[in-house]
């Protein structure tokens, strides 16, 4: 597996947010986390890249164990977050945003040049955009240009917070799609999403509740079944 997280706990001050929280994630795949608001998805992705600290538990990455590995290291190693939000600089360029991919990166700016070239392909709407502020654009293009970003970095493992986040349904189904092509491509994706929707291009599906895994499966399986709404239900 590449990414293997046993028995998972941590929280904020004394309150526990996730209890013995397990997945795994092997190479070549979309896994999803699915789950309403409130149960704990967003701090599983923040305990997960080591901006929030485990209180037990292990993440592994690629055969090695995180353990206090800090954010920045995790990234270098190839485990990517794009943060619910998008998290883009309004008053920067696209061109600028795109660009802060590398600053993690050891890459040439040829190579650099190469992977903008590649991403403004898979994105062809911020081609006419790159002088432009990231703030004129629409919040599809943003999450775009989020995404975009994050690829910049060529990550192993690249895990995404709600990409569905403000947007509507025609542009969610456009980014899921990307996302599957990507796949095929050689990026593994974990993305934490509330819509039950983006199991139509997911490989597996975690779902929780209350801090805690309640159900796993076969994506393709969950939607077959009536387990995915009665756990929701619940």
């Amino acid at each position: 597996m590449l990414l293997t997280v046993e028995r998972l706990q941590t929280g904020y001050g004394r309150l526990e947010v996730l209890h013995e929280v397990s997945l795994a994630v092997d190479r070549g795949e979309i896994v999803t986390v699915l789950g309403p608001n409130g149960t704990g998805k967003t701090t599983l992705m923040r305990a997960l890249s080591g901006v929030l600290p485990a209180w037990s538990g292990t993440v592994s990455f690629d055969g090695r164990d995180l353990g206090r590995t800090p954010p920045e290291q995790r990234a270098a190693l190839g485990l990517c977050q794009l943060p619910e939000g998008r998290g883009i600089f309004q008053t920067l360029s696209v061109r600028e945003n795109l660009d802060l991919g590398l600053v993690a990166a050891r890459r040439s700016p040829v190579q650099g040049r190469a992977d903008r070239d590649r991403v403004l392909e898979i994105f062809p709407e911020l081609s006419a955009r790159l002088a432009a502020p990231a703030a004129s654009l629409s919040g599809g293009q943003q999450q775009m240009l989020a995404l975009g970003r994050a690829l910049m970095s060529r990550p192993t493992l690249l895990m995404i917070d709600e990409l569905s986040f403000g947007l509507a349904p025609r542009i969610v189904s456009e980014l899921f799609a990307i996302i599957r092509d990507l796949r095929d491509d050689g990026v593994t994706f974990l993305v934490v999403e509330q819509q039950a929707s983006v199991l139509e291009v997911s490989d597996r599906t975690y779902v929780m509740r209350d801090g805690r895994n309640v159900l796993d499966d076969d994506s393709a399986v969950l939607l077959r079944s009536g387990d995915l709404a009665g756990s929701y239900l619940r």
